[in-house]
């Protein structure tokens, strides 16, 4: 493996045990990925959402695997820090198509993956844990196989099931996070928990870095977060989500106002724009 991606794999599972928590505003394609890196980034994690959405599709697994692959490959190119890739719920039929698409990441430069169970078809439960569990093995053998020590995210979807009580969703979590740390996960993902007593419980029960979802108004700050134990702090898709609101009210002014004082009040300039692909040492 090319010493200079062993030694981001490794940065990347440093940063998830640092004195700060690892925050990661995600990106969906090279520029954001960019831009991201120049505010002072450590790390890159995609958007799955904000990625599709760029390619002109809803969320949930829409993109082809070529489409998420070059993506992915495309934001590798431009960034020196490393990149994590949100593969959703794995792609392909089963485990060995998604082992496949993490063995075509890792050669293109990813050093984390982002793996969900998610949904089962009817949109009411929870898929089955025994899915992820397969998925994380076989990708934890693929990197085992190109001796890369790949950071695999399990994200836990039990806080968006309906139904459920406080006291099951955290159980059922717990018990899923367990399945997946067994399976070979590197950490743990619970996007919609923010009840900060089960934050702090589940952080101080799980071997792992625990990551918690940011991307919305009123999210605790990282200090907050951190002082819970929290390792990783992922903004999602709120990052295009706010990128998208700022653009259609730039459009909505030039076109019904017949003036552009909102882009021209925040905007770079097109050697600024052009600098953040100029071939870097």
């Amino acid at each position: 493996m090319n010493p200079v991606h062993r030694s981001r794999a490794e940065y990347f599972q440093q940063l998830h045990a640092g004195a700060e928590p690892l925050v990661l505003p995600n990106a969906w394609d090279a520029a954001s990925a960019r831009i991201i890196e120049n505010a002072g980034a450590k790390a890159i994690a995609t958007t799955s959402d904000g990625m599709a959405w760029g390619l002109g599709y809803p969320g949930g697994q829409q993109m082809t695997v070529q489409e998420l692959l070059s993506t992915c490959l495309r934001i590798c190119r431009v960034v020196n820090v490393p990149v994590s890739a949100d593969i959703e719920q794995g792609y392909g039929s089963d485990a060995q198509e998604t082992g496949e698409l993490v063995e075509a990441l890792i050669r293109g430069g990813v050093v984390g993956i982002n793996m969900e169970d998610g949904m089962a078809s009817d949109g009411q439960t929870l898929a089955s844990s025994g899915v992820l569990s397969e998925r994380i093995a076989e990708a934890r053998a693929v990197s085992l196989r190109l001796d890369l020590p790949l950071f695999i995210n399990a994200r836990i979807d039990t806080y968006f099931a309906p139904g459920l009580d406080a006291q099951t969703r955290f159980e059922e979590t717990c018990t899923r996070a367990r399945s997946y740390i067994d399976a070979g996960a590197s950490g743990i993902f619970v996007p919609g928990l923010a009840d900060l007593e089960q934050i702090a419980s589940l952080a101080k029960l799980l071997p792992v870095p625990l990551n918690i979802y940011a991307g919305y108004a009123g999210a605790p700050i990282s200090t907050v977060l951190g002082e819970l134990g929290v390792r990783r702090i992922s903004l999602g898709c709120g990052t295009m989500q706010a990128s998208l609101a700022h653009l259609d009210r730039i459009a909505r002014e030039a076109l019904a106002q017949g003036c552009s004082a909102t882009m021209g009040g925040l905007m770079l300039s097109v050697s600024q724009a052009s600098n953040l692909f100029q071939p870097r040492s």
